[in-house]
């Protein structure tokens, strides 16, 4: 799993947050904060992280009297598609050279009226990052889940199995809204457990995540969402290596022991390894798993933890591991736990 931002550079209302040409006095240098935001967001991430850039861009518009035109004629003209949606695209793809383009906006109407193939054929045959990019898979009714580099498929999409092509869990902290909710309660909101659960879920199938958030007006991350997304980045700093670079392991669940998720080591590991995501402590201390088969040369340790941990085979192929006695001021995280395992004689 790479790293990559994806910022909404314009969402269904058609306000754009750079200065289109196609989007005049209705953009976030005419109107508002007169900064080209999704510039400036850019050239932070560019200069100063080894994040993928991307931007989201909804092909249509609640409003735009031309899409309002053509929707009303059956989509026998393409009027707002000529005049708005492909020179914002092109523009966006010039411009900001993003790495990921996140399309959305796209399920009223065919692929043929959105001219998606041949904006796609110009993106990957002429475009400045023809080598780079990587597209999803909204393109018109009917394409999501079938045509696309990943695929989406649906709003917070987690299959909760392995997957055949790449795909992702686009998915929000506030359980029922997109954006800023002024009346939202805190229960509305997903818990660290919940956040890092559907973590491990996602990369164990083979998936991406992409968490949104919604700002204020104003654009501030109100205290929450920065909570929930500190704590994350806190936690991935003890257990990055089982997500960032991981593969799907021959199993996603243990065979015994359920809230158990696995993965393994990328291509480029150094040591052969598996992962597994612990969602909850076990009891007494001891955690039973059925799925990985061990010898003796075999080593556990716990991501964040100096020490290897014993385990014992039982008759049936079993291992029981033995968690480390460790009070809650010395734990790695707070929020489940991972094993690492090298010598897993069935790790393929």
């Amino acid at each position: 799993m790479l790293r990559y931002v994806v910022l909404t550079s314009k969402h269904h209302e058609g306000y754009t947050l750079w200065p289109s040409k196609v989007s005049w006095n209705w953009n976030a240098v005419d109107v508002g904060p007169k900064r080209d935001l999704l510039g400036d967001l850019a050239n932070a991430i560019r200069k100063k992280t080894n994040i993928r850039f991307g931007v989201y861009h909804s092909l249509f518009e609640w409003f735009h009297p031309l899409y309002l035109y053509d929707k009303s004629n059956d989509w026998k003209s393409q009027l707002f598609v000529k005049a708005k949606t492909m020179p914002e695209l092109i523009e966006l793809v010039n411009i900001y050279k993003p790495e990921v383009i996140w399309s959305d906006g796209d399920w009223e109407a065919p692929d043929t009226y959105w001219n998606s193939r041949g904006f796609l054929a110009w993106l990957y045959n002429k475009s400045p990052v023809k080598n780079t990019v990587v597209v999803n898979d909204r393109w018109g009714s009917g394409i999501a889940c079938h045509h696309g580099g990943f695929f989406t498929c649906q709003d917070k999409y987690n299959p909760g199995k392995l997957q055949n092509r790449k795909w992702e869990d686009a998915m929000t902290l506030d359980k029922s809204s997109w954006g800023y909710r002024r009346t939202a309660n805190l229960e509305d909101y997903l818990s660290m457990e919940e956040l890092v659960s559907t973590l491990a879920e996602t990369v164990s199938c083979g998936g991406n995540i992409l968490i949104n958030v919604g700002p204020t007006h104003d654009g501030r991350i109100i205290p929450i969402f920065e909570e929930r997304l500190r704590n994350l980045g806190k936690w991935l700093s003890v257990n990055g290596e089982a997500v960032y670079e991981s593969r799907p392991w021959t199993y996603q669940n243990d065979t015994v022991t359920p809230n158990i998720w696995y993965t393994k080591g990328g291509k480029n590991a150094v040591v052969p390894s598996v992962y597994v995501f612990v969602l909850n402590w076990p009891k007494n201390n001891q955690l039973y798993l059925g799925a990985p088969v061990l010898n003796s040369n075999s080593k556990i340790s716990m991501l964040g933890v100096k020490d290897i941990l014993d385990f014992k085979k039982d008759a049936t192929g079993g291992i029981m591991i033995y968690f480390p006695q460790l009070t809650p001021d010395v734990l790695p995280c707070q929020w489940a736990w991972v094993l690492k395992m090298q010598g897993v004689v069935n790790y393929q």
